[in-house]
């Protein structure tokens, strides 16, 4: 796929999809570069001792043979799914590259999830193979519920107890020939789970295509990618959209090799050092991250970094990082728009169009994006409704796993309504106004209110529990329970932590409520249904 133009008309009009009629992510990614460049770097990969390990596409390949083999062995074929819970590392990537050469689908879990979210994805899609870390593994087998025994586990530390096989002795004992499985552009590839309003969290199922679909909303607001030289990283971890579908994929796809570090918590100046040591040039962070960077004085005088592009998305940017970005890197900061299901559909790309402050850009080329009303009704230019994307697309969905209903409610004939209230001016500069539902944006994260409602109902003190986002300068949203307690427990400090703790170890830290507030009667509808609009009002007077 190609861009060309001078200016955002241009460059919109003259875009063209080429979406082949056999498609798979396995050899777009890798197996082509392996066969023409074998030696080029796809990984660079700095461990927790500082060592720092390249993998050429030539590895990764062989070693997703040998993968795929064993995978193959173990029962996973075309259509199986593959759970990946695994932090930045070379098997994260080589399992997704095994995957794909089976027809399989792949299942990115956060490495940070506890028990009751792994549990309930793997219980949800059927997962044959979950594959782990040893301190993931504990983490989740240590909780209330173990990792179900009709897995196979596989751990990249090596085999353990209760069956659970080592990743590298698999490969090891498998044969290293080639494996490809013809799939087409519609065949399933990944399933990510991505959280709802009220109830367990939705599966999205993703086609092969959605790597095609996601390329040119890389490519415009990281400034025309590729270039030479271009080297991509991002602290975002690879389970979410953010570091799989907007990094991971897109780079490799273009043969970009990709740096790769876990970082168990995010540092500004370790970041920094980072993009000096490794000779970052591209980078995806969301807004939280770069409010966090903003704290380090005078980055220019400590780290030789030198980027060529910077984009973020998850939570409007303000005025104030654009300014700082201008300062700190001497780029004007990209900013997009997108989700799960329909992912990098609006964007800036400051060498072609100016970006405004605020503004989340103008549709990225391929996309047909409109404000609608809720009966998919496009509205004209200044009028506020819903962000709606049209059909087909190559990076929309194919359908909410299991739940037939929620798919057909996502559509309007042909718009997909993307749930989010925005305004387009008469240039065609989409502006953020709200969301249609109750879906928190923390820290550039998705947050459902049902996933965490339903764990703080787990435990012994509460008998209620209400669950919104609040305003917070560094995350733009901050997870906020509000908490109705069971006679025989007294409200207060102690039990807040206790609280906020029970629910950091069973779901994500991401997920706990920052903000806990003990009340003594929920605001509810007639049917039952937690006020929410209340709630929000309710926070507002504290």
């Amino acid at each position: 796929m190609k861009l060309s133009g001078a200016s955002y008309d241009e460059l919109y009009g003259n875009f063209r999809w080429e979406v082949p009629a056999r498609f798979n992510i396995a050899h777009a990614i890798c197996d082509r570069h392996a066969a023409a460049t074998p030696d080029a770097p796809a990984l660079i990969h700095e461990a927790a001792d500082g060592s720092v390990n390249v993998w050429t596409f030539a590895r990764i390949r062989e070693s997703a043979d040998r993968l795929a083999h064993a995978l193959a062995a173990l029962g996973v074929g075309r259509g199986a799914i593959v759970a990946i819970h695994l932090s930045q590392c070379p098997e994260n990537l080589i399992t997704h590259v095994a995957v794909h050469k089976l027809g399989a689908v792949a299942m990115p879990l956060f490495a940070l999830f506890g028990p009751d979210a792994v549990r309930f994805r793997l219980e949800d899609s059927g997962a044959a193979v979950f594959v782990t870390a040893d301190d993931n593994m504990e983490r989740v087998a240590a909780g209330p519920i173990a990792i179900p025994t009709r897995h196979h586990i596989i751990s990249i530390d090596g085999p353990g107890p209760l069956g659970v096989k080592g990743f590298w002795e698999l490969a090891a004992s498998a044969s290293s020939s080639s494996v490809a499985t013809d799939t087409s552009p519609d065949d399933p590839a990944y399933l990510m789970y991505t959280s709802g309003t009220t109830g367990n969290p939705k599966g999205v199922l993703h086609a092969q295509r959605v790597l095609l679909g996601h390329l040119p909303g890389v490519m415009v607001p990281h400034n025309l990618f590729p270039q030479a030289g271009d080297r991509f990283w991002t602290p975002a971890d690879w389970a979410w959209a953010g570091g799989i579908f907007d990094v991971l994929l897109p780079s490799l796809y273009f043969g970009v090799p990709v740096v790769a570090q876990r970082l168990a918590k995010f540092e500004p100046d370790a970041a920094f050092a980072l993009m000096a040591r490794h000779g970052v040039r591209n980078i995806f962070m969301p807004p939280t991250a770069l409010r966090m960077l903003q704290a380090v004085p005078n980055p220019r005088a400590h780290y030789d970094y030198n980027l060529r592009s910077l984009a973020s998305g998850g939570e409007p940017m303000g005025a104030d990082i654009i300014n700082w970005g201008h300062e700190t890197f001497g780029l004007t900061l990209s900013e997009f728009y997108g989700q799960t299901e329909v992912n990098l559909v609006v964007g800036n790309c400051p060498p072609v169009f100016p970006a405004k402050p605020g503004s989340m850009g103008r549709p990225i080329p391929g996309h047909i994006v409109e404000i609608v009303d809720r009966d998919g009704n496009v509205l004209p230019a200044g009028e506020t409704g819903i962000v709606a994307v049209r059909r087909p697309d190559p990076v929309m969905f194919l359908e909410y796993w299991k739940q037939p209903e929620a798919t057909a409610d996502k559509f309007r004939g042909e718009w997909c309504l993307l749930g989010d209230i925005a305004a387009k001016d008469q240039e065609g500069y989409f502006w953020f106004q709200g969301r249609d539902n109750d879906i928190i944006k923390s820290a550039g994260y998705r947050i459902g209110p049902g996933e965490v409602e339903e764990c703080l109902q787990k435990h012994p003190a509460v008998a209620l529990a209400g669950v919104i986002g609040t305003p917070d300068p560094l995350r733009g949203e901050a997870v906020t329970a509000f908490i109705v307690t069971r006679p025989e427990y007294a409200a207060g400090p102690e039990l807040a932590n206790e609280i906020q703790a029970f629910v950091k170890e069973r779901l994500a830290a991401h997920e706990y409520p920052r903000r806990v507030h003990f009340i003594a009667e929920m605001p509810m509808t007639v049917t039952g249904k937690i006020r929410r609009v209340d709630l929000r009002q309710m926070a507002d007077k504290l």
